[in-house]
């Protein structure tokens, strides 16, 4: 079962902000990052170095005294030109950000938004993919949907079990570093998913402009349930 509307759904499913990071960080220590192409301060940085990409996501936080930087929801970027992985069509090129970061340290713990059972679980390893990844299948007043977390440690898949259990609030992982994750700068990739589609472990977190309006409709804002900019 589906609502008709499921981005208000999601909306409403809880009043108060759900958290994929300690629960004890209040809203104020997420500071809105952006990344996109018009983003002009990146166009002196070298995005296809993690390190350098890192430091100047580091930098941004400590400049607003901040905790954790977050944002890139249906946002178009350069920092995927580096990789084949996106690329291997010019004509379709992804390069539109289709889920939330989080950018903050390795080894950040990341827990369960909802109660749920994992769906499936991967160590995507392509230069540029999400290392780690972990999909949670949720049911909230019968209605199914599925959330995925993507450049975890590898020690967040080495003894999951699909259709293991977590309760909401419970440790599900931790982040991964550059050496595990695709290369990036530790963060979180988080996407809710109403159709998986048939993929096990994966599902793409970047789409080109064609389909664009099919993965907005099929992914909505993860802001909807953390609530970190309401």
């Amino acid at each position: 079962m589906q609502p008709t509307n499921f981005p208000n759904f999601l909306l409403k499913i809880s009043k108060t902000p759900l958290r994929v990071l300690d629960a004890c960080i209040p809203n104020s220590s997420y500071i809105a990052l952006d990344l996109s192409e018009n983003n002009k301060e990146l166009q002196a940085i070298d995005v296809s170095s993690s390190s350098k990409l890192e430091t100047y996501i580091t930098n941004y936080i400590s400049k607003h005294d901040g905790k954790i930087a977050f944002g890139g929801y249906n946002e178009v970027r350069t920092i995927y030109k580096r990789s084949h992985y996106f690329n291997e069509e010019t004509a379709k090129e992804r390069n539109i950000h289709i889920g939330m970061d989080l950018w903050c340290d390795a080894n950040t713990p990341i827990f369960a938004p909802l109660d749920a059972t994992v769906h499936s679980f991967k160590n995507n390893t392509n230069f540029g993919d999400y290392g780690p990844t972990i999909i949670l299948k949720h049911h909230v007043k019968d209605v199914e949907f599925y959330t995925l977390y993507g450049h975890l440690s590898l020690a967040s898949i080495e003894n999951l079990k699909v259709n293991q259990v977590f309760k909401q609030g419970e440790p599900l992982g931790f982040l991964g570093d550059a050496t595990v994750n695709g290369d990036y700068p530790p963060h979180l990739h988080f996407q809710i998913i109403k159709d998986l589609e048939g993929f096990s472990g994966d599902y793409p977190g970047v789409c080109n402009k064609a389909d664009l309006y099919f993965y907005l409709n099929n992914c909505p804002d993860p802001n909807l349930l953390l609530k970190l900019d309401f």
